[in-house]
Order: structure tokens, then C-alpha cells, then sequence
């Protein structure tokens, strides 16, 4: 391991330095619990004070068996002198954070968090020396990482615990501008440089970082994503479709309706397997609402198809019809065919789970989830069902394969409002929170406002890392977050530099104050600020380019879920592609598509071959005779309406 023969390196070559007395700035006049306070010495006369300690120094005091180390974390003269040849009292409030206790050879290297053995009154303080900060902040080097310098020595390397920094989770916090993608970045690029066959999902709401991990992530994108509808759970189901709590007949349709659903899916490929059912069960009490096994859109519409023709008062109708026309709606629509969009159903959970989390990894252990480009009334939806499947994942699988999840922007599905935010999808990050420890699933949360993020949430995370603020509420919410005993350092943080930060929690030695290293160019996350001076020095722009904007904007709608590239192989039953949007599926129908190279994501063998009556009802009137297109387009006329009508009731 590199980071164990730099440490050897590192420790061998640390030089002899002066004795403790010769470092000594004073003495111990009161201990507190965590806290010590120091009168420095006074200068002799005709002479200055030798040693100025700032603030975040680390300081030594050497008791009977162990060196405890403390922090500065205020300075003051309570008694001013009024003219220059009076006299000052100068005192330092000390933060006691852990103590090197020595090794075999008798040398003061083993560093523990926390203090035994309280310094005494008169107990002399002196400034750690070089080989007690490498001791003190190089940690386990088979264990940690690199990521910076801290400031007190800058040839002192700032190392995170891997375990303990996932394992109890962690949060990078920080005013926009600040670099906290690039902090995200760094960290995670350090992290699998050490464990190359780790498991992190990460979710890019701006889209930045797929440059940033180009020879390691597996990018899923709007245009190569796929979702199944079957995977959301009831909720999200209903967010999807419905979006609207207070339509309760619409609800109670769908938790009659989709168990159904799935029984009459299953026990249709069970008869494809041939397999004989041993007892004759309920459709319905086979399965919840809840279940993740698949269906067929065109079961849940026929269903209510058959619900509607049973009903005699045309009045309860109106839920049929609304339901039925949003389910329309959403199947034709091309920003939806990464969930709706499929020709054919299997049961490919298997692939979603091997893709998303990186088993096998082959050599991609990071996943990264582009959401630009999803519908923005989902995204919330879709970063539920990621965060439960995440949880489900590791819980089912016994820990045996721990998952990082990395929420950028997370005030956007955590925020600290109730009114805001999609319940099920903060109530599956805080699940995680609260219980991925057990399982094995970390969380990263990375936002720009601390303030707005939901408190419980950001209270679990055990490790901080604080760029710089200057809002009051987000400061004061760190503060919170903080019960280290170094916390004093957070009066740093409106005046952090650039690639600054305050570390604390377990995932670092010590409460520290970070030098970040720098990322090489084509390793940074694309979030660099826009140079207005230098993009305003001439004109750019014609009518062809004009014409090249538009047309993105007005296909971004149109072109999710289209390119899915590599990432979908047809089943050896098929001779189609298992996942085909509906925005071209008449092409698809006409045209087969050439076989595509095997990925982790196929079919498995429990594919269900629907018949041309069945396709035809997914694929929502898009068939190919002349009748069948007349009954399409009246179809689309009649679906078009029942949504105008349905809004002027709104």
C-alpha cells in the first residue's frame, strides 16, 4: 500500500527537534470537563513572547503516562495594559481532544480520541511537535486516505478514516462557490483509489460529475436510464400518476386494482414456465400494492376498463376516466419511457440492481445518476425509489455489500420544511440515516444550504466538512451539528480560503482545518463559474446557432429514455430490444433493431412474451393498420379532452 510506505517515509524522516522546554508557553490554571484554560508566560523584560499560538493550534501537555493534545479555540487578555510598559495577562481556552500513549519502543506515538488522564493545575502547555502532529493526524494509513494538508504544518498530510467516515455517515457543507463539488470529488476519488471495488451511487442533479470519475462511473442518464414503473411502491406510484392526496377515489382504484394486476402477470408466466400451481390463492392475496414483482400497464387499464363497464351511474365514472387518462398520458409521453416506455415486460430487477449498485463492478465502482432532463415533477420520485431500493438492497443482502449514497443538493429531497419535499422520499434518506449503519449503507449529504436541510437528517452524520459560510441560519445550524470539542474552530468559517475546510466528527483524527489538495483538470467535476469579462469580449452567436438552442430545447422533452446505447441486450427468446420507448415504438415495431452487445443490465429468463393484443393495448393505439389508426387517433382526441375537461374542474 502506497499510503503505509509514505507513512514509514514520512515518520522516518521527521528530524530531532528542541526539548518540551524549549517549546513551553505557558501553564494550566483551570480544567473544566473537556475544557482547559492557559496563562501564557509573560515576556522577560526587553524581550517579545517567543511563541504566539493561533487559533486551531495544536498543543501538547505532557502528564505522567500520556501527552495530552488540546486546541486552541479562543484567545484573549482580560487585563489590558493602558500604557506599554505595563504588564498583560494573555490566556488561551484549550479544547482537550485526545492523548498519545507510547508504543513498545517507548515512544509517544499511539494516538486515542478522547482524554484519561486530565492535565493538573500548573501543568506546563508547549506546541506539538512535528512527530506528535504526524502521529496525531496520519491515522491508520491501511485504513485512510489522503486529501490535503492541515494548516498548522503544511507538510503534515490531512487524512480521513474510510470506515469511519462512511460508516457513521457524512456531510459536505458549504456556501455555493465554495468548491464543494470539487470537494466531493476529491474525496471520493481518494476513497477508490484505495478500494477499487467499492459501491457508491451517486446523485448529480446538475450533471458535473461525469467527468470527474470518466474511468471508473457507470453514467445512467435520462437517455440510458431505466426504472420500471412496477419497481415504485404504492406512494410513489401515486405521486407519478396522480399527484394529488386528496383524490381519494382515484387512490382506492389503484390498491384494488395493480395486486391484481400483478397476480394475473404472474400467474401468466407461470403457465409460459409451465410450472404447476400448487393451491389455488386470490388473485388479489398474492400480492400488495407494494410488492415489487411486474405487471403489465395493459392488465391495470383493462382492469378498470372492466371496472367501468360494470358501473351503471355515469357519475362513477369520472375517477375511471381520470385515472385512465392520466395512465395514457404518461405511457405516450417520451419524458416518461425510461418507466413507461417499455414493448414487452420481464422481470429484470436483477439487472436494475446489478447496474445501479455495481455487482459484478467491473472496474466501475461508482454509479452516477445524471436527473437533468427527467421530468421535474418526478425527480423527487425518483430519488425515493433510489433511496429505498439503496436500503432494501443492503438489508436483503445482509451487509455483505455496503453502498455508499451520495445526495448532492440535498435540501432539494430532505428539506427541514414539512410543507415541502416528497414525504416517502425523506422518510427513505432518513431510514437510511438513522438505520444504514446496521446494514451497511452510508450517507454523503452535500448541500450549499445546511439551513434547509432537514435537522434529524443532517444530525446523523457524524463527520463534517465545512466550507466556507457567511449566512447566520447556516452557520448556526453547523454549530448545532458540532459537539466535538473543537468546535470553537467554526469562528473560521466566514474567512476560509478557497479549497478550505473545518473537519470534525470520527472520520478525521482531529478537529483540523483542511488545505484540500488540487484535482488534476481532467479530473474536475464541470461546476466552474461562468467568466462573464471573458465570454462578453465579442459577439457569439448567429442564426444557426440560435436554431441548434431551440432545437435542443424544444427535443430535451422528446429525447429522454431514447438513447439507451449499450446498456439494454435483447433476450435470446426476442428478436426486440426489451426496453423501447414509446415515442418510437412504430419505428421499432417496423424496423428491428440490430442485436446489441451484452451488459450487466439483460433480461433474465423470466421474460413474459406478451400477444400482438397486449402490445398493442401498451403501446396506447400505436398499431399499424388502417382501422387500428383511426381508433389511435380518436383515441389521443378523446384522451386530450378528458384532460382539458379534467383541468377546467380543477
Amino acid at each position: 500500500m502506497s499510503h503505509i510506505a509514505d507513512a514509514q517515509r514520512f515518520m522516518s524522516n521527521i528530524p530531532h527537534e528542541t526539548s518540551a522546554a524549549d517549546r513551553s508557553i505557558g501553564r494550566i490554571v483551570s480544567v473544566t470537563g473537556s475544557k482547559a484554560i492557559v496563562l501564557l508566560d509573560s515576556p522577560k523584560e526587553g524581550q517579545v513572547r517567543p511563541v504566539r499560538p493561533d487559533m486551531g493550534t495544536l498543543l501538547a501537555i505532557d502528564t505522567a503516562n500520556t501527552i495530552v493534545l488540546a486546541i486552541v479555540s479562543a484567545l484573549s487578555v482580560p487585563v489590558p495594559a493602558h500604557r506599554e510598559d505595563e504588564g498583560e495577562i494573555w490566556i488561551a481556552e484549550l479544547g482537550l481532544v485526545g492523548e498519545l500513549w507510547p508504543d513498545e519502543a517507548g515512544q509517544a506515538n499511539v494516538f486515542a480520541r478522547g482524554v484519561t488522564a486530565y492535565p493538573s493545575l500548573g501543568n506546563r502547555v508547549r506546541v506539538a511537535s512535528k512527530a506528535e502532529l504526524a502521529a496525531a493526524f496520519w491515522g491508520e494509513p491501511g485504513h485512510s486516505v489522503r486529501v490535503g494538508s492541515i494548516r498548522q504544518d503544511s507538510t503534515i498530510p490531512a487524512m480521513i478514516r474510510v470506515d469511519e467516515l462512511l460508516g457513521k455517515h457524512v456531510a459536505i457543507l458549504g456556501t455555493t462557490g465554495t468548491g464543494k463539488s470539487c470537494t466531493t470529488a476529491l474525496i471520493l476519488r481518494a476513497i477508490l483509489e484505495q478500494n477499487p471495488a467499492a459501491h457508491i451511487v451517486l446523485l448529480d442533479p446538475h450533471n458535473e460529475y461525469a467527468t470527474a470519475f470518466a474511468e471508473w462511473a457507470e453514467v445512467i442518464s435520462p437517455r440510458n436510464m431505466q426504472l420500471p414503473f412496477w419497481l415504485l411502491n404504492f406512494e410513489e406510484l401515486i405521486e407519478v400518476l396522480i399527484s394529488d392526496p386528496s383524490r381519494k377515489a382515484e387512490i382506492e382504484i389503484l390498491q384494488e386494482l395493480i395486486p391484481i394486476a400483478k397476480a394475473r402477470y404472474s400467474a401468466g408466466r407461470a403457465r409460459d414456465n409451465q410450472v404447476v400451481r400448487r393451491s389455488i390463492i386470490p388473485e388479489q392475496a398474492r400480492f400488495t400494492v407494494d410488492t415489487p414483482v411486474p405487471y403489465r400497464i395493459s392488465d391495470l387499464t383493462g382492469l378498470i376498463d372492466e371496472r367501468m363497464g360494470k358501473l351503471e351511474n355515469k357519475r362513477d365514472l369520472s375517477p375511471y376516466r381520470n385515472l385512465r387518462a392520466r395512465i395514457d398520458a404518461i405511457s405516450q409521453d417520451g419524458r416518461y419511457a425510461f418507466m413507461f416506455g417499455s414493448l414487452t415486460i420481464y422481470d429484470g430487477m436483477t439487472q436494475v440492481l446489478s447496474r445501479l449498485f455495481r455487482v459484478p463492478v467491473n472496474n466501475k465502482p461508482i454509479t452516477i445518476v445524471e436527473l437533468t432532463g427527467l421530468p421535474t415533477e418526478i425527480i423527487n420520485v425518483v430519488v425515493s425509489v433510489l433511496a429505498r431500493m439503496t436500503f432494501d438492497f443492503a438489508h436483503w443482502s445482509e451487509g455483505k455489500v455496503p453502498v455508499t449514497l451520495v445526495c448532492e443538493e440535498a435540501h432539494r429531497y430532505v428539506p427541514a420544511s414539512d410543507h415541502l419535499g416528497f414525504e416517502p422520499c425523506k422518510r427513505a434518506i432518513a431510514r437510511i440515516a438513522k438505520e444504514g449503519r446496521k446494514y451497511g449503507v452510508a450517507l454523503c449529504i452535500v448541500s450549499q444550504r445546511p439551513a434547509e436541510v432537514d435537522a434529524t437528517i443532517l444530525s446523523q452524520c457524524n463527520t463534517v466538512f465545512a466550507l466556507r459560510m457567511s449566512n447566520d441560519r447556516d452557520q448556526e445550524i453547523v454549530h448545532s451539528a458540532i459537539s466535538d470539542t473543537g468546535s470553537g474552530l467554526l469562528e473560521f468559517l466566514p474567512s476560509l480560503g478557497q479549497r478550505e475546510a473545518l473537519a470534525f466528527g470520527d472520520g478525521v483524527a482531529l478537529p483540523v482545518r483542511i488545505k484540500f489538495d488540487l484535482l488534476p483538470a481532467h479530473c474536475l467535476p464541470r461546476s466552474t463559474t461562468a467568466r462573464f469579462t471573458e465570454h462578453w469580449q465579442k459577439s457569439v452567436g448567429d442564426d444557426g446557432f440560435l436554431e441548434q438552442v431551440v432545437e435542443r430545447w424544444r427535443t430535451s422533452d422528446m429525447a429522454a429514455g431514447i438513447d439507451l446505447g449499450p446498456h439494454v441486450a435483447p433476450h435470446p427468446d426476442h428478436h426486440e430490444a426489451e426496453y423501447t420507448p414509446a415515442s418510437e415504438s412504430s419505428r421499432s415495431a417496423q424496423q428491428p433493431r440490430q442485436p446489441q452487445q451484452p451488459h450487466a443490465w439483460t433480461a433474465s429468463s423470466s421474460v413474459r412474451k406478451e400477444t400482438p393484443q397486449q402490445r398493442s393495448s401498451d403501446l396506447s393505439g400505436q398499431n399499424f393498420g388502417e382501422e387500428d389508426r383511426e381508433l389511435a387517433a380518436e383515441s389521443t382526441f378523446k384522451t386530450l379532452r378528458d384532460r382539458l375537461i379534467q383541468r377546467q374542474q380543477r
